[in-house]
């Protein structure tokens, strides 16, 4: 095994702790829950919500028609309710009629903040608006009608037509892409909805000092209640960008944030167990919520071009068997995560079957498959050329490692993450670490990377089976959720059999907050809503 790469200084921990800083809190009473993004807020304009960092922010301020509930159910939110045709080709919305948007000075009078379904017809044509240039075009290209897509019946119902049924198309207005802004403001800001937004939701722009700061205050006009009384229980929410995830969890420990998303091998070791759990000497002060996450880690082949060994289903699936997944999430992740035994599909989502089997440990079995593909004990196999970024290298050399005992050597070359993408979008990268993180929670969104339609992306490996293809068409011209389900299992299998992909781990959210924190609650779509969240003492 070679691994080229460059490595770049590290911090030591007496830096770490001089450079920490200590955030300044409101010495009022009021109710403040701190968070912190590692990574930058680019735009407030949910057009432009494709980043966490960004989707986050967005969802404190605005609103959608429908939302997904903590089990990932589509729920109703600005619209009450909602009819789709038997066809599946139009959907109904009657909006709520108790809806105003947040105060601004674009507006006379509170009849101009009230929510009107024009205002849903501005907000989703903007998202198709070449001007605009919105990254999330896609998820109405090709899918809504030519003509009149979008249509308002009076103020209080909202008409969706599309070309042809898509089972999943609720679950994708869900996304903050198609969250509503108030077309008084777009007509008013344009471009500047991006630092000027004006939305529903929860919480109202105070100040943002971009790289530095975002504070949202409370919207004492918001429409959602819970048992009777109105939400949020917060009065603010601000956000921190400390980039240095070490120095975000030293925050946590001070007290000086309340969140953090997500583990680092900076801090793993410190806060976690091998097996897991919180530390006992932290239990006191923090709590570590974790939960299915909808993202599946692998290791991709690009079956256009590669070498002949690799082409050879057998191969693939020889390497698939030959590693331990349970042991290296144990060793480098602290089980924060689950082996990927069950084809691409992850659980947490409908379509998962555990009882579906996929690739174990199994060296025997490995050893097996080389020897019929014509490579006993690796030999006249040529060595394998891994292409990763730094964050997953340790993941790739525990793998590459493995396969060593099979007599299959590696090489590992390290990329920066855009380069890496553009190298498998290219069709450069023959074997690359790649993840696929949900946009919508169905299936479909996973088989859709393997559907034979599809360029890269999203089809890096670029599989082509005609069997999988036919399914999947059938999947989506179906109403009937159970048919669906069924088709999407067997897609699932076949890409069990033909192994485009190494199996790796299907991912869990992992969160750290102090014990003051309430009604924070996980899900698998890794949504952070604060609009339940209470503070129990002030700082």
């Amino acid at each position: 095994m070679r691994i080229q790469l460059f490595i770049g200084s590290l911090f030591s921990l007496f830096a770490l702790f001089s450079c920490s800083k200590s955030t300044e809190h409101d010495q009022t009473n009021e109710s403040i829950f701190t968070y912190n993004q590692p990574n930058p807020i680019t735009s407030l304009d949910p057009a432009f919500a494709r980043s966490q960092t960004n989707i986050w922010a967005t969802s404190h301020l605005y609103d959608g028609l429908v939302r997904l509930d903590d089990n990932l159910e589509v729920q109703a939110a600005l619209a009450q309710s909602w009819y789709i045709s038997e066809d599946g080709l139009q959907y109904r919305f009657l909006l709520r009629d108790d809806v105003l948007f947040q105060k601004n000075e674009v507006f006379k009078n509170d009849e101009e903040r009230r929510l009107k379904a024009q205002d849903v017809v501005a907000s989703w044509n903007r998202i198709i608006d070449q001007d605009i240039d919105s990254p999330g075009s896609w998820i109405f290209n090709n899918r809504v009608a030519d003509e009149n897509p979008f249509v308002a019946e009076g103020d209080s119902v909202l008409v969706l037509n599309l070309k042809q049924a898509f089972p999943p198309m609720l679950q994708i207005l869900t996304m903050p892409y198609c969250f509503v802004i108030s077309e008084k403001a777009f007509q008013t800001y344009g471009k500047e909805l991006m630092t000027k937004p004006v939305g529903t939701g929860a919480f109202a722009l105070q100040t943002w000092k971009e790289g530095q700061v975002l504070s949202l205050k409370k919207n004492p006009d918001y429409w959602r209640t819970e048992n009777g009384q109105q939400l949020p229980f917060l009065d603010r929410a601000r956000v921190e960008f400390i980039a240095d995830r070490k120095m975000a969890y030293l925050d946590l420990i001070k007290g000086n944030v309340d969140f953090i998303n997500g583990i680092d091998g900076s801090f793993v070791n410190e806060v976690l167990t091998k097996d897991g759990n919180l530390k006992e000497t932290l239990s006191s002060e923090l709590i570590f919520s974790k939960s299915p996450y909808l993202n599946t880690e692998y290791l991709g082949f690009n079956l256009e071009k590669n070498s002949k060994a690799l082409l050879d289903k057998r191969v693939r699936q020889a390497l698939n068997y030959g590693f331990d997944r349970a042991k290296m999430l144990r060793t480098l992740r602290n089980n924060v995560g689950r082996p990927a035994q069950s084809g691409f599909i992850p659980y947490g989502l409908p379509g998962y079957d555990e009882s579906q089997i996929g690739y174990s440990y199994n060296p025997d079995k490995a050893a097996e498959l080389l020897k019929q593909s014509g490579f006993p004990n690796g030999q006249g196999l040529e060595p394998i050329t891994i292409e990763t970024n730094k964050d997953y290298l340790d993941l790739v050399t525990y793998i590459a490692r493995q396969w060593e005992i099979l007599g299959v050597q590696t090489k590992i070359e390290v990329f920066d993450s855009a380069e890496l993408r553009e190298r498998m979008a290219g069709g450069k990268a023959k074997v690359f670490r790649a993840s696929w993180l949900a946009d919508y929670p169905d299936a479909e969104n996973y088989l859709t990377v393997f559907w034979g339609g599809n360029p890269a992306p999203p089809n890096y490996t670029r599989f082509q089976n005609q069997d999988f293809d036919d399914l999947y068409t059938q999947a989506l011209r179906t109403t009937d959720e159970k048919l669906r389900i069924k088709l999407y299992k067997e897609m699932n299998q076949i890409l069990i059999d033909e192994a485009p992909v190494i199996f790796l781990f299907y991912d869990e959210t992992a969160r750290f907050y102090r014990k003051r924190v309430s009604g924070l609650t996980p899900n698998a779509a890794n949504l952070l809503n604060l609009e339940t969240v209470r503070l129990n003492t002030p700082y």
